[in-house]
């Protein structure tokens, strides 16, 4: 029987909003297959449209992925300590959960309260336990708060993370340079697996775009774009100010496609500035970011600094860049640095503008010869180490691994 059992708190799909990670790697396992259940709760902050969930336990199938959603209380905001509640509440609830006959089991951070009930599930059915690290918790929670080592919860957490990385059969990583931390808390030898995350190519080839959407494009432009999410953390006031220092050339023009809520801040600032080579457009559906791009020249990506960012980053958003084979600006301090690795753009230090007009000046003046072979390189990378049914085949060859 080849069942996996992948258990995250904030499993979405396309028709409920982010997270996807584990919708996409389900499909692809399933047309290898596997039979995929998928535990998640009913309300993530993430969530764009909320299941429809009437009893404790409500099974659905979503493009032939068996998924059950645990009705779970909302909370007010992600920094809150509702939701603190909640993953315990989720984890609580799971002891509940009847009918299952897993081959293998994969327990998802950034919750760690459900790796006892995924233990407790592999002793039961005598198979293995994965836990994936997504957002490595507790740490992540002391550095971005005023929490120390010694606060009850922390410690609480702690006891978590050992357990996880001392019980599973093997560690996911998605921070490639993650390992020294798993090794000083608990994992005993060397089990780490690095799966980062990736980019489902049939969805993107096929994504159709809105014509008011193209008209908004201006025509003739050396165009400089973001999509995403226009949070704080994007770190795009770098992005407006850079298109400051460069507002008497009429070549160059930014644009930000997407929502947040630094969204209105940053088109007052652009307005402010009297900024006439800077646009924002709404936000599209997943499907439509790929032709979009198709109409850009480089993409743009920053990232403001986070001491955790030395285990490495995974941005869903570099690899949408590259599959649309568009040369890339990396503006992140980090323990990895993507771009570099696929040779598909160029490297920015943090908030240095005259810099970063000085990098897309120099793009600009790049022969399309040159701007496109950076875009294949982006282009074959990700397709190589990136795709998820490239990802889905290497989670099946540890898992074929661990059956040995």
């Amino acid at each position: 029987m080849k069942s996996i059992i992948i258990i995250n708190q904030y499993i979405g799909s396309p028709y409920h909003g982010m997270e996807y990670r584990h919708y996409y790697l389900a499909k692809n396992l399933i047309e290898k297959g596997y039979r995929v259940t998928l535990i998640s709760g009913s309300y993530s902050h993430l969530f764009s449209t909320l299941p429809i969930v009437k009893e404790n336990f409500t099974k659905e199938k979503i493009d032939g992925i068996d998924y059950i959603w645990v009705k779970i209380p909302k909370y007010s905001s992600s920094k809150s300590i509702g939701r603190i509640w909640n993953m315990l509440y989720f984890s609580w609830k799971l002891k509940f959960l009847k009918g299952l006959q897993p081959s293998h089991i994969i327990v998802s951070s950034p919750s760690l309260f459900p790796i006892r009930y995924g233990y407790g599930l592999a002793k039961k059915f005598r198979t293995k336990l994965f836990f994936e690290v997504r957002d490595i918790w507790p740490l992540t929670l002391i550095e971005l708060s005023n929490l120390s080592n010694t606060h009850p919860l922390i410690k609480f957490m702690s006891y978590y993370e050992k357990f996880a990385y001392k019980k599973s059969d093997k560690i996911i990583s998605l921070l490639p340079t993650a390992i020294e931390h798993f090794k000083i808390n608990g994992m005993n030898y060397n089990k780490s697996i690095y799966l980062p995350n990736g980019i489902e190519i049939e969805e993107i080839s096929k994504s159709p775009l809105a014509k008011k959407l193209i008209s908004q494009i201006p025509k003739d432009k050396f165009l400089i774009a973001y999509s995403g999410t226009v949070g704080i953390a994007n770190n795009l006031d770098y992005l407006v100010d850079v298109a400051e220092l460069l507002k008497d050339n009429k070549d160059i023009y930014f644009i930000v496609l997407g929502k947040g809520g630094e969204k209105e801040r940053l088109q007052n600032k652009v307005n402010t500035l009297n900024l006439e080579n800077f646009l924002f457009l709404d936000a599209i559906t997943k499907k439509q970011v790929g032709v979009f791009l198709e109409s850009i020249d480089v993409a743009f990506i920053s990232l403001l600094p986070e001491k955790i960012f030395r285990f490495g980053v995974s941005p869903n958003k570099v690899f949408d860049y590259m599959y649309a084979k568009k040369p890339i600006i990396w503006a992140i301090e980090a323990g990895n640095n993507l771009v570099k690795e696929a040779s598909c753009g160029m490297s920015v230090p943090l908030d240095h503008t005259l810099l970063l007009k000085e990098t897309i000046l120099k793009l600009n003046r790049l022969s399309s010869e040159s701007l496109k072979k950076l875009g294949e390189n982006g282009y074959n990378f990700v397709i190589k180490n990136h795709s998820y049914q490239e990802l889905s085949k290497k989670l099946i060859r540890v898992i074929e691994e661990e059956n040995v």
